[in-house]
């Protein structure tokens, strides 16, 4: 369960070393400004494909053999990455980043399937905290390595560790075949009809979409606010994104609160905590050591509200029904990986064209959307639930 925990999280984070190194990469491979949030955007796009095409396939394939192949081409894909001269083919690159790093969601249902019945929530939770820490940690330790090296360095020595982990993979996983219940193409073809026989998947996933958004759009341009408005070197950066990581601890809190049937509330609370994140840097504004400390503050509410809410969402959606489990939660992570390319993408844009003010306006209005969305639920929802309980 450690080694599968480790590989999520040591997966999981290639897509995000590039994230504070939107400056340093955009100079190497002559983008403009503009266009630098798309550096993020393009490995979120390939990892929504890969989640949505890809991951079907671990109901079909032997899982052992399928997680081998997604890790080759990441290895090719990192090292593509690290040597890349010009834009186009880092993007090329960044895509099928995102599209081998979907082996993580093949890992964590092979991690539900190993375990007993009676420990399943647990060895779950402790799978995702992997993964989690693999997102939180990318971003200091991408900083630290370009300070040391150079950007390029973080992909090659990324490449490197996935090896190593590709062949203690190899020797350790058990094979696990699926019983393949229908075809490819009628698996693909059933997400749409999962989609909409699922409300609750549909606002779980909408949430953690506009919440992942505003996480999306604050990490991407928060590294460039931070060299432009207060001087802060790459190290600086580093120890910034470290900051966040204590973002992580919300997770384990909020999933034993869940367990006590408190998923709705924290959900409310998730969702506001994010807002007030971002409405708190957006109203006090200047390049003093107040405004600085805000920004730490920040760093860790968001993440707590991101995290938080990712693992209630997830045990609302594993709740859901066992033999479409892999479906479900491709769908699940596929829709809110979309809010957070949207997110990234549009914090490129917004902090070309009207600096940090529009930035920060956009990450408070993206969990308002959500907050809103929220508020309509009560009824429908609880309805719903004493008609499921009445059967």
């Amino acid at each position: 369960m450690f080694l599968l925990a480790a590989a999520c999280g040591l997966i999981v984070a290639n897509l995000y070393y590039a994230q504070p190194l939107v400056g340093p990469i955009s100079l190497a491979t002559g983008l403009t400004a503009s266009t630098a949030g798309l550096i993020v955007t393009v490995t979120q796009i390939g990892y929504v494909a890969g989640l949505l095409f890809v991951v079907p396939l671990s109901d079909m394939i032997e899982n052992r053999r399928l997680t081998k192949i997604l890790l080759m081409v990441a290895i090719g894909a990192l090292l593509t990455a690290g040597l890349a001269p010009h834009a186009p083919l880092f993007f090329i690159a960044s895509f099928f980043i995102g599209i081998a790093s979907v082996v993580a969601q093949i890992l964590v249902p092979f991690a539900a399937y190993l375990a007993s019945e009676d420990q399943r929530g647990r060895v779950v939770g402790n799978v995702m905290s992997g993964l989690l820490l693999g997102i939180m940690f990318a971003r200091p330790v991408a900083s630290f390595v370009t300070s040391l090296w150079d950007w390029r360095a973080i992909f090659i020595l990324s490449a490197i560790v996935i090896s190593l982990l590709t062949a203690v993979l190899s020797f350790a996983l058990p094979v696990r075949k699926p019983f393949p219940v229908v075809r490819y193409e009628k698996l693909i073809l059933s997400l749409g009809a999962i989609l909409y026989q699922t409300p609750s998947l549909r606002r779980r996933a909408l949430y953690q979409a506009c919440l992942f958004g505003a996480f999306s759009l604050f990490w991407t341009v928060v590294p460039l606010h931070l060299a432009d408005h207060f001087g802060l070197s790459q190290i600086g950066i580093a120890w910034f994104a470290l900051v966040g990581v204590g973002g992580a601890i919300a997770a384990p809190i909020a999933g034993r609160l869940a367990d006590k049937g408190w998923s709705n509330a924290l959900t409310g609370i998730a969702i506001i905590v994010a807002a007030l994140s971002f409405l708190l840097i957006h109203l006090f504004q200047g390049s003093s050591t107040f405004v600085l400390i805000l920004f730490f503050v920040s760093a860790i509410t968001l993440d707590m509200a991101v995290s938080g809410n990712l693992v209630i969402s997830q045990r609302t959606i594993y709740s859901l029904g066992s033999e479409a489990r892999g479906r479900l939660n491709g769908l699940f992570m596929a829709i809110f990986f979309v809010g957070g390319a949207i997110g990234s993408s549009l914090g490129g844009w917004s902090y070309t064209q009207g600096g940090w003010g529009l930035t920060s306006l956009i990450g408070t209005i993206l969990p308002l959307l959500a907050l809103v969305y929220f508020l309509t639920e009560k009824r429908t929802i609880e309805h719903v639930e004493h008609r499921s309980h009445g059967h």
